[in-house]
């Protein structure tokens, strides 16, 4: 058998290390795991209610419409219910815009680096891939807009940035949305935005009335803290979400993740104060590299990409051996860096007082 060109190479999305496998490998009795952006706070009380609800219904096949959720979601941003489309995580949102849009014959233009998944499911439907490196950190626009053709059938915009945490300002994104073509379609992939605590982050909610190219991108796998139920959905004019749904496999969100969903939406107090314990763990990593002189990226995200100025595979691999699993700058594109999810405040003062052991010792891997 032969399987298409475009799959030959390609490996499977590679998730942090698993806890277990950690534990087995390296006879570790604890390991914290800081790798894949998670809430370390978990979800709302209200999640687990409404899982142990849904129970009741599990034979059943869920609302493939996802109604509830839809009307849920729509209330909340302030958009019609037609202008959603949900999908099993927000990566398969992106998978039915690439299978929707994309042939051999176009190309998509991303940052790089960025979130692997835009590039990912390009490759599979054998489009061309268009990567402009990033400028301080940050998506250059001017140079993605440089770099768009009349193949281009998308541009992706990670806002903010994954794996740097940085992002693009309002005035920055209004005018990269004013210069794209209309036959071309902007996915701003906004995964992190309920950290965001910048003043000048756009609004693109509203400009979806003005750019009816747009398509905004959400989860409930970051700050709501579900993630291992997979929901994300995208938000666009109803025409496009009309058009690109027949592309969604049917029941893509199941029911207990539905009704998760709704719950971890409504519970505003509890993401507020996970947003407040983020940012004031963020300073103290922030602080740790000021300290020790060490260069990271300001971010707006649960997560922080440092240059500790030594290949990222040995501090990977020291931390790995002291019970903590990180991300390796080598793979993100920063050989020098790590990337490291912040954690609760014990494990965030537990990694940093490692990091500081480190330095000390100037042990790299053993």
């Amino acid at each position: 058998m032969r399987i298409k060109e475009s799959m030959i190479g390609l490996v499977p999305y590679q998730p942090g290390k698993p806890i277990e496998d950690v534990k087995r490998e390296l006879g570790l009795t604890e390991v914290i795991k800081l790798a894949s952006n998670e809430n370390p706070y978990g979800a709302s009380p209200h999640v687990k209610e409404a899982i142990m609800e849904a129970y009741e219904n599990i034979a059943v096949y869920p609302d493939g419409y996802a109604r509830e959720l839809r009307e849920t979601v729509a209330e909340k941003l302030s958009v019609k219910p037609e202008q959603l489309i949900f999908g099993n995580g927000s990566d398969d949102v992106i998978l039915i815009l690439c299978r929707s849009f994309l042939t051999p014959e176009d190309n998509i233009v991303t940052a790089d680096p960025t979130f692997s998944q835009y590039r990912h499911n390009a490759v599979i439907e054998g489009a061309k891939i268009k990567e402009v490196p990033l400028k301080a950190g940050v998506h250059d626009l001017d140079a993605m807009l440089e770099a768009i053709d009349e193949q281009t059938k998308m541009v992706f915009v990670c806002n903010p940035n994954n794996p740097t945490g940085t992002y693009n300002s309002s005035e920055e994104f209004r005018r990269f949305a004013e210069k794209v073509p209309e036959d071309v379609l902007i996915i701003s992939d906004e995964a992190y935005i309920e950290y965001v605590t910048a003043n000048d982050y756009p609004d693109t909610l509203p400009m979806l009335h003005e750019f009816p190219n747009l398509m905004i991108l959400r989860t409930f796998s970051k700050a709501y803290g579900i993630a291992a139920l997979r929901v994300g959905f995208g938000v666009a004019n109803e025409d496009l979400i009309r058009a690109i749904d027949p592309g969604r496999e049917p029941f893509n969100t199941n029911t207990v993740a539905q009704k998760a969903a709704i719950a971890a939406l409504k519970d505003e107090a509890f993401i507020e104060e996970c947003i407040t314990k983020n940012a004031q763990e963020m300073k103290k990593y922030e602080r740790f590299c000021e300290k020790n002189g060490f260069h990271y990226f300001p971010s707006q995200t649960n997560f922080i990409l440092m240059d500790l100025q030594k290949p990222g595979s040995e501090i990977f691999d020291y931390l790995l051996r002291r019970g903590f699993i990180t991300r390796n700058g080598e793979a993100l594109g920063f050989p020098t860096g790590i990337r490291i999810t912040l954690g609760s405040p014990e494990q965030n003062d537990l990694i940093i007082s490692e990091l500081e052991k480190w330095l000390v010792s100037g042990v790299t891997s053993v």
